[in-house]
């Protein structure tokens, strides 16, 4: 696999899927060492003038008006310990390697004037998979600074680290990786953390699962729509274009290559309910949140959002709000509720299969009948999902305090709207499991029907992994194996 090349511009959540997930290896060019080392010469230059520099000749916060004329290495080591407050589990591995990817990918632009050697150290210390110990609590999203205080802390030795399956002292760690520990400039620690990299590193993250997901439900509901005999005009592409709602016609043209066959299906129904005949604008509309989402990490991935931040061309360090992502949370609560609402369709198609008998559809999917329970105790499992779905969904955006003495008095919760936006993608599918097995059972039990081969491929996945029902038996089991296919990676449908 080659490398992925830092080039400041242009990066894509799928490279930060690849970096995190797959252990693709980063480069950096020249170019990007050299524009980081002009940047770092006008700080230091405009530095050297007497101007004030937020973070390098000056406290933080509050603290704005404390000069600091120490060492301004102490300063900077001093800086990333008294923001070393975060709580909680560890962020998983590709998490962090997301983080760090990100925070690499942000640096490459120039706009923080970060000594090029510290650049290159982070991204030598991912290439070589040794990782900091970074926890999960601390973030409001006025930046993820106290978060990013473990990344910081961790290049300059201190700290804990991971590396070959082991948590050690971060200095242990890096040696024992060939990397020694860093020393801080003029406004070097500030700049590793002041920027929103945890929030865009799992966002990416969050959207990569997100796409790979909705293909899955594309499936299921396409299944579903075979073994209830639903009525496929609602997928015809003069619909769309008579309301062209948000990604309506793409969900549609999807499903129809799904359901594509050469013969006349003729519908069991004029209309079906409408988890059925409205699953195109359902499946739209998160088609465009997801594309929002993606648009809204990109900017973080390739954005100076550091502050103060470093005009090379104009030789000027200047004060920003660059750091602050309202409209990357904006994009994560909207994704979410896109996401519930996709995933509250499929709760109720699945009830729509498992029930009373519907389109000549045996009660609860039972091939046996009498007082076989069949599916429909599963009902009471999607019901529960479903209702921690919806409870993720509720927004957080706004729930916030001022503090830092009121300088910091507004804030968007990024890292928490995109953490449970992951939550609910996972889950999202395990409902899209539960749908599959019931579809897949209704085709089974739908009396001389031939799938088209789109929604067939997909019936011989879920049968590669779980046998039809023919009596009663523990189903949760089931609805496991095929959740572990669908969140694995290993899906082939």
């Amino acid at each position: 696999m080659s490398a992925l090349v830092l080039t400041g511009n242009g990066s894509r959540i799928e490279n930060v899927a690849a970096v995190a997930r797959e252990g693709r290896k980063v480069e950096i060019t020249p170019e990007v060492i050299e524009r980081l080392g002009k940047a770092r010469a006008v700080l230091d230059r405009v530095a050297a003038s007497g101007q004030k520099i937020y973070g390098l000749n000056t406290g933080l916060g509050a603290n704005l008006g404390t000069s600091v004329t120490s060492d301004a290495s102490a300063f900077q080591r001093q800086l990333l310990e008294g923001r070393s407050g975060a709580v909680g589990e560890p962020l998983p591995t590709e998490a962090v390697r997301a983080t760090m990817f990100a925070r690499a990918a942000m640096l490459s632009n120039g706009g923080s004037g970060i000594s090029p050697e510290i650049l290159v150290t982070l991204v030598a210390a991912l290439n070589a998979g040794v990782l900091p110990v970074m926890p999960s609590l601390g973030s409001i999203g006025a930046g993820d600074l106290v978060l990013m205080s473990a990344l910081g802390r961790f290049l300059i030795g201190d700290g804990e680290a991971t590396f070959q399956g082991q948590r050690l002292p971060a200095a242990e760690a890096l040696a024992l990786a060939g990397l020694k520990p860093v020393r801080l400039e003029p406004k070097d620690g500030l700049s590793l953390i002041n920027a929103s990299a945890v929030s865009a590193g799992q966002g990416a993250l969050a959207v990569a699962d997100a796409i790979a997901s909705l293909a899955q439900q594309e499936q299921a509901g396409a299944l579903t729509m075979e073994g209830i005999g639903a009525n496929r005009t609602i997928l015809d592409p003069r619909l769309q274009t008579a309301r062209p709602g948000a990604g309506q016609a793409e969900a549609a043209s999807r499903l129809r290559a799904l359901l594509a066959d050469d013969r006349e299906i003729a519908p069991t129904t004029l209309q079906d309910p409408l988890s059925i005949r409205c699953i195109a604008s359902i499946h739209g509309a998160l088609i465009s949140a997801i594309e929002t989402a993606r648009q809204a990490v990109e900017v973080e991935l390739d954005g100076a959002a550091d502050n103060p931040l470093v005009l090379t061309d104009d030789g000027m360090v200047i004060s920003t709000g660059n750091f602050h992502t309202p409209a990357l949370a904006l994009a994560f609560e909207t994704l979410g509720l896109a996401i519930a609402q996709t995933a509250a369709a499929s709760a109720a198609r699945f009830i729509q299969l498992t029930g009373s008998g519907r389109n000549g559809l045996p009660k609860y999917l039972s091939p046996v009948g009498g007082a076989s329970a069949g599916f429909v105790p599963l009902q009471k499992t999607v019901t529960a999902i479903l209702a921690a779905i919806r409870h993720k969904a509720n927004p957080v955006m706004l729930d916030f305090l001022p503090v830092s003495e009121g300088v910091e008095d507004h804030a968007t919760q990024t890292a928490l709207a995109v953490s449970k936006t992951g939550e609910m993608i996972t889950l999202w599918r395990r409902l899209i499991a539960f749908e599959l097995m019931a579809a897949a059972q209704a085709v089974d039990l739908r009396e001389g029907l031939r799938p088209a081969p789109g929604t067939a491929r997909v019936h011989a996945a879920v049968r590669a992994l779980v046998e039809p029902l023919q009596q009663d038996r523990p189903l949760g089991t089931d609805a496991e194996a095929l959740y572990a296919a669908l969140s694995s990676g290993k899906w082939q449908a």
